[in-house]
């Protein structure tokens, strides 16, 4: 028993060293980073997704940036949420349950239960359909959902790591 707790540890510890984090860049090999799809001249689908070790708050700005960065790409000065959403999945670990039972002669009783999964990481993509816009940002900004491109791609890449500022 005590081999296997060990084995179970090194295993649990070799998971947690796999996830690094997500760069901001294209989607890799494996689907993490960002994709843009254009829907219209001045509309785009942008997703962005994020490995076991990028939290939903880093997710979503490398969406919002990869907005802006288009936005200014394509001649454009601000550009508006119209549709927005964040998908959480669980991955990996090892499932843990736990269970006893009992009974003689044609009668049975069992008890279990799912204890819950050690070791998994959450998966988070940040998805925006955006509208891009000319000259001056629309005043019936309300929902707080249009955004100056230029001020976005500043903040952002502000408070980025160095390694991603370079991308």
């Amino acid at each position: 028993m005590r081999r296997f707790l060990i084995g179970f540890s090194l295993a649990a510890l070799a998971a947690c060293a796999t996830a690094v984090g997500t760069s901001y860049a294209p989607a890799d090999s494996k689907g993490y980073g960002y994709t843009e799809t254009r829907i219209e001249a001045d509309r785009y689908r942008i997703v962005f997704a994020g490995d076991g070790a990028t939290p939903p708050s880093v997710v979503d700005d490398y969406a919002l940036l990869r907005a802006a960065e288009l936005a200014v790409e394509n001649g454009y000065d601000w550009f508006r949420i119209v549709g927005r959403s964040m998908d959480e999945s669980e991955k990996g670990g090892v499932g843990i349950g736990a269970g006893f039972g009992g009974g003689g002669r044609n009668v049975g009783v069992g008890v279990g239960g799912n204890l819950g999964n050690v070791g998994a990481k959450k998966f988070y993509t940040s998805k925006l359909e955006v509208l891009f816009g000319k000259g001056e940002k629309p005043a019936d900004d309300a929902g707080g959902e249009i955004y100056d491109a230029r001020s976005v791609i500043e903040t952002i890449r502000a408070r980025m790591p160095s390694a991603d500022k370079e991308q």
